[in-house]
Formats: structure tokens, sequence, C-alpha cells
């Protein structure tokens, strides 16, 4: 039976934080639709103390980001993207179109269209995050997207250079210096100067997250995602030090992001919880991990092996670190996560920031009904139909005649019935069943 030796914040103390998060938000989303630009600027103000003349940057404030970036600094944003943008035009070879005759003249097919305008925010609060910039807008690019808007919040009180750099160079049509929740309600509901977009992706914080949820369905969204999230799955193939490592390095994402260890060795517990102890001690962003450790870091030693499987699918964490003798069985068996991260000479960070894979993922178990950001995400599947002949049209119309008349659908059935009289000859009186 699975045994915790340390458990984080109860499911009521989570949801009490998110009761608080969805009022303000609540607030601010109505503000924004009612007076636009206005409190657009009033909230740049408030949060991030900035408020430029236009939120929006020319071609003459890019080159002058570029300008303030090393070489060496595009060549890595560069690298990146081209590892990210190779995967998702792999991902994208995947989608094709079909066409198939099901039955002599009738023809179904789908066909894979692009949303029309994204918006793209790249969150950089506490930590500048380029990355972002990669995973959303170089994606949405390979899908096709016609117009690519992308935001990120500004940094020490001006664009940050390399998140600017990394949107143009992805391939961003638009660039806003704007942050939070007045930037993804600017690009979703539009202002005076923003025209509004059809999607929002990207990351961010509990109010940017709860922003996007309350937006879906008047746009789409990505998926819905809360504080970043790990769980690294370990044996005694590898030692404290890696597994203690690993779980600090997403528990400094923010001081709500849950990093929980599963194991079958209470030896390499015991051993990763003193670990996490002294690198805590020397890490830079310990005061941040420390107290995500401390909330909300959770360390389970399980029997066996499937119960470790068992376990690691109801955590349904948003990355998934497994350091095995058998990462392939996990590979196999695991259902519900967001990335998964195979073997010691992977981890989290290849994936957040460099190796390929899409960084935006599904936390607060959304991974059970959902995969993470990909170009797919970017593109609608959509369905078309052609009746060729007169008899496959009066054939399916007789079907259809006596299945919307079960139903009760009447003028459903004339739809069908209609087309019965006159392409196959029959005389169906009005309002019934074609026999």
């Amino acid at each position: 039976m699975a045994r915790w030796l340390k458990k984080g914040a109860d499911a009521q103390a989570r949801r009490d934080a998110d009761d608080k998060v969805r009022e303000v938000v609540e607030g601010i989303l109505v503000d924004v639709e009612k007076r636009g630009d206005e409190a657009v600027r009033e909230l740049s103000i408030k949060f991030d103390n900035y408020a430029p003349k236009e939120f929006f940057l020319s071609k003459k404030d890019i080159d002058a980001a570029y300008a303030k970036l090393r070489p060496r600094d595009i060549d890595d944003i560069a690298f990146a993207q081209a590892q990210v943008r190779g995967f998702a035009e792999k991902q994208k070879a995947c989608l094709q179109d079909l066409e198939v005759e099901t039955m002599p003249g009738v023809i179904l097919g789908h066909k894979n269209i692009p949303v029309n305008a994204v918006g793209c925010y790249v969150p950089g609060g506490r930590y500048p995050m380029i990355a972002s910039a990669h995973m959303s807008v170089v994606t949405a690019k390979v899908a096709g997207v016609k117009r690519i808007i992308s935001s990120a919040p500004p940094h020490l009180g001006a664009p940050h250079p390399a998140i600017v750099a990394a949107m143009h160079m992805g391939g961003a049509d638009e660039i806003l210096v704007l942050g939070g929740v007045q930037a993804v309600a600017a690009m979703a509901v539009g202002t005076q100067t923003i025209k509004p977009v059809d999607m929002l992706v990207g990351p961010g914080n509990a109010y940017v997250a709860e922003a996007k949820r309350q937006l879906y369905g008047r746009v789409g969204i990505d998926l819905f995602a809360g504080p970043t999230e790990t769980l690294v799955i370990a044996d005694e193939t590898v030692d404290a030090e890696m597994c203690a490592t690993d779980l600090l390095g997403q528990a400094e994402h923010g001081p709500t992001s849950p990093a929980v260890l599963i194991t079958n060795s209470e030896k390499l517990a015991r051993e990763t919880m003193a670990e996490v102890e002294r690198l805590l001690g020397i890490l830079p962003t310990g005061e941040i991990a420390r107290q995500a450790w401390q909330d909300y870091g959770e360390v389970i030693v399980c029997d066996s092996y499937e119960e470790m499987l068992k376990e690691a699918d109801f955590v349904c964490s948003e990355h998934v670190q497994v350091m095995t003798d058998r990462d392939d069985w996990f590979l196999q068996n695991l259902t519900n996560y967001g990335g998964l991260f195979l073997g010691p000479r992977t981890n989290v960070a290849y994936g957040d920031k460099v190796i390929g894979t899409n960084h935006t993922l599904p936390t607060k178990k959304a991974g059970r009904y959902t995969g993470g950001l990909w170009v797919g995400k970017f593109i609608k599947t959509c369905t078309y139909q052609k009746v060729l002949t007169d008899e496959a049209s009066a054939l399916v119309g007789e079907y259809c005649s006596r299945l919307c008349m079960l139903e009760g659908f009447v003028g459903h059935a004339e739809q069908a019935n209609v087309r019965v009289r006159r392409y196959g000859g029959r005389n169906v009186p009005y309002g019934e069943a074609a026999e």
C-alpha cells in the first residue's frame, strides 16, 4: 500500500485560492470589455507600472530589441525554434485531408483548416519565459495561422529584448508589450486598437489561466492550465541528487507548484528529502522553491511498480520524469500525464526550453482528457459531404426519413422526403415516413 512520507496542501485550500482568483479576473474582464484601451492602460499602470504611447511594437522597437542581444543569444533562440519547428512540421504531416466514397454515390470527407487569428501569451513576470514564444508562435506559424498576435508583459519597465526577438523570429505578425489578464482580455474581446482573435494560447500565472477559462467559448483556448506541476517516478537506478534536482527545477516556477516523488524505495525517498533540503540552501531561487516544496511537495513510497503506475495515473501530473529500470514499461502503460520524460539523460527543462516538444501542457488533472499544445490545436478538422447520384440520395433519404420520424422531427423528415420524391420517384405523403 502506498505511504506518504510528505503531503502537500489539501484540496480545499487549493479551491479557496482558486475562488479568490476567479473574482478578481471577472472584474477585469468586464472592465476591459466595457472601456477597451482605457481600461487596458489603467491596468498596465496598476500591475506593471508601464504606460507607453503604443503597446504595439514598431519595426524600430523590434530592431532595438535585437541590438541589445548577443549573437550567441540569437543563435540559441534560433536553435530552439528549429527544434520546435521541425517537430511541429512532422506532427502536421500526420494530419491528412480525407475524402472517401462510403457507398456508391456518397462522398464524405474532412479538411484540416488553420484557425484564422491566434493570440499567443508569453509570461514574463518572475521569469521572462522566452521559450513560450517558440512553443506558441512557431507552432501556430507551422499550422498556417494567418494572423498571429503575441503579447508579453514588460520586464523591468521595458520590453524584454529576448522575448521580443523570439516572437519576431517565430513569425508573430503583431507584438504587444502587455501583461496579465489585461493582455489576454484585450486579445480575446478586442479594443479600439487591438483586433480580437479567434483563439488564445500560452501559459501564465493563475490569473491568466483563470481569464482563459472564463473566456473559453467566446474564443478557443489551448487548454486549462494552472501552476507548473512535476512528478518524478524513480527507483534505485538513480540517486537522490538526480531526483531532488528534478523536483526543485520545477518547484522554482512559483510557490504553488506541486512537486511529487513516487518511488518503491523508502531509502531513496528519505535521501531525496534530505537532498532537497541541502539544495534549497544553495539554490538562488530557493526561497520560492522552498515554499512550493513545503506547501505542495509530496513523497509517496509504493510496494511495487504496478502501485507506482496507479499512483502516477491518479496524480496526473503536467510533467512526469521517469527514471527506473523499466522506463518503456511506464511509457506503454501510463495514461494520465501532460508530457513524459524518459530516463535520466532527459529532463523537464529540456522539454521546457529546447528539445522540440511543446511545453504548454495540461495541469490540474486535465491530462485525463487532453494532451498539450501542438500543431493540431491550431487546426480545425471540418467535415463535408457530397451525394453524386439520384439513386444514392433517394436511398439515404428513405433511411433518414424513417429515423427522423422515430425521433419526432417531422421537418427533418421532410428534408429527406423531398429528395425521395424528386430523385427516387416515390409518392411519400407530406409529414409521413418513407416506407
